[in-house]
C-alpha cells in the first residue's frame, strides 16, 4: 500500500456566490458525500497561504457546491480564495484498483517523458465527454494529455512522477 498523505484535497474554489462569503466549489473528489459530509477544513490559496475553518452548510448547485465557511462573511473575503483548494483528513477513503487514481494523489505529480524530459506538475484532471485529459503546466507553458495508458505509461506515487509518451509535436 502506497503511504499517503494526511490530507486530501477535495475541491477548488471557483468563485465567490452571493452576498454571505459563500463560495462556488468544483469538487474534486470521487467519494459520494464526501463534500456534504465536511465539518472543518483547510483551505491553501494559490500564493501558498493557508486558513483553517468550519464549514457552516453545504449544498448542491447542478455540478458543483456551494460551501458555506465560517472564515467568510462577505464575497470580497471570499473572492480572495478564488482558485484556492478545499482540504480535509483523508480518513477512510476505499482503496481503488491497480492503475486507478483518485485526482487529488495525481495533482502537483512532477511529469516527465519516456524519454526523461521534464514537462512540468499535473495542474488537473479535466473530465471531458469521451476521454478525461491531465492538464500539465510548466510556468506559462501548458500540455495536454489524454488520461489514457497508451499516453500516461506509469504513475509512481511514492516518487511523486508521472511518466507521460507524447504525440508527435503535443510538447512543442
Amino acid at each position: 500500500m502506497v503511504s499517503q498523505p494526511e490530507t486530501v484535497t477535495v475541491g477548488r474554489i471557483e468563485r465567490p456566490f452571493g452576498v454571505r462569503g459563500e463560495v462556488r466549489v468544483r469538487s474534486l473528489s470521487d467519494v459520494p458525500g464526501r463534500l456534504e459530509g465536511l465539518t472543518r477544513v483547510s483551505l491553501l490559496a494559490t500564493n501558498g497561504r493557508t486558513l483553517e475553518t468550519g464549514v457552516t452548510h453545504v449544498r448542491r448547485a447542478g455540478t458543483s457546491f456551494i460551501l458555506g465557511l465560517s472564515a467568510f462573511t462577505t464575497p470580497e473575503e471570499a473572492g480572495l480564495w478564488r482558485g484556492g483548494l478545499i482540504q480535509t483528513v483523508r480518513g477512510a477513503i476505499p482503496e481503488l484498483p491497480a492503475g486507478q487514481y483518485y485526482e487529488c494523489d495525481l495533482v502537483g505529480l512532477a511529469v516527465r517523458t519516456e524519454a526523461g524530459e521534464s514537462l512540468g506538475a499535473v495542474e488537473a484532471i479535466w473530465e471531458l465527454p469521451g476521454n478525461s485529459l491531465v492538464v500539465i503546466r510548466d510556468g506559462s507553458k501548458e500540455v495536454l494529455i489524454p488520461a489514457a495508458k497508451e499516453f500516461v505509461l506509469t504513475v509512481d506515487l511514492i516518487a511523486r512522477i508521472m511518466t507521460v509518451r507524447l504525440i508527435d509535436g503535443l510538447g512543442d
